[in-house]
């Protein structure tokens, strides 16, 4: 079984993430494997121990995605691959994305593909969707649960609160949601296992891709920060006197009576 992981490197959950000038500075920030992509990751892997195969980790971006496709490789995965887009795209959107990952994938005869349902930076879910739609094969979002019986697939899908399931067929793409598995760690031998594995990088010229193909349909407008809030206020003495400084505060301050 052919499998492919859609991997995107995104800024690590701790990190405080500041804005200067319109943009986020990267500066000294500290980056990982999307969080749901780790699901996704996971659930290659196993699915390839089950059934056989190989495990191919895809990412489009610059040079530093280098670090978390190899930390994939140290989690199990076979194979990665950067389409490294440094030097042709200045802004991109899911449409990019989406649209550099099929013409990678239209020639793989993928069986399964893994994607991560959202990116915690973006959040918008789209381009494992868009990337399916591209290669006109079947998906399934949000998935918690896979089971691949030769060429049929049995999917239960988290739906607000409750499950749904889904019988379809391969090839397939899927996106991976919290449940799903428990990602695990790199083991000491898997990261000197990963150091010789291949990583094969490729360009939009490689892929037969002119930069107006695959321009962004998006644009950004500008970043900024929320704004701060007030600290809150806690009221002192007997409850029938909170009472009514609190309609005060209501009445003139907050002005919503």
């Amino acid at each position: 079984m052919k499998i492919f992981v859609l991997m995107k490197r995104t800024f690590d959950t701790e990190e405080k993430i500041s804005v200067e000038n319109g943009k986020i500075n990267e500066d000294g920030a500290e980056f990982i494997i999307n969080p749901y992509d780790e699901y996704a990751v996971e659930e290659a892997i196993q699915q390839r121990d089950e059934h056989g195969g190989e495990v191919t980790v895809v990412s489009v971006g610059d040079e530093e995605a280098e670090k978390q496709l190899r930390t994939a490789l140290a989690m199990g995965a076979d194979k990665a691959v950067l389409i490294n887009t440094e030097d042709d795209i200045e802004d991109g959107d899911q449409y990019t994305s989406a649209k550099i990952l099929a013409a990678y994938l239209k020639d793989q005869a993928a069986d399964l593909i893994i994607a991560g349902n959202v990116a915690i930076d973006g959040g918008s879910g789209q381009v494992g969707p868009r990337v399916a739609d591209l290669l006109d094969i079947p998906y399934v979002t949000t998935i918690t649960d896979l089971k691949i019986t030769g060429s049929s697939a049995t999917v239960v899908r988290d739906v607000e609160g409750d499950s749904e399931t889904i019988d379809t067929s391969l090839p397939l793409l899927v996106t991976a949601q919290q449940g799903l598995n428990e990602p695990r760690y790199p083991s000491l031998p898997g990261i000197m296992k990963a150091k010789k594995k291949p990583l094969d990088e490729l360009e939009l010229d490689d892929l037969d891709l002119e930069e107006e193909e695959v321009e962004a349909k998006t644009k950004t407008v500008s970043i900024f920060m929320p704004p701060k809030k007030e600290a809150g206020r806690i009221l002192e003495g007997e409850a029938g006197e909170q009472v009514k400084e609190l309609v005060a505060l209501l009445h003139k301050e907050a002005k919503v009576l």
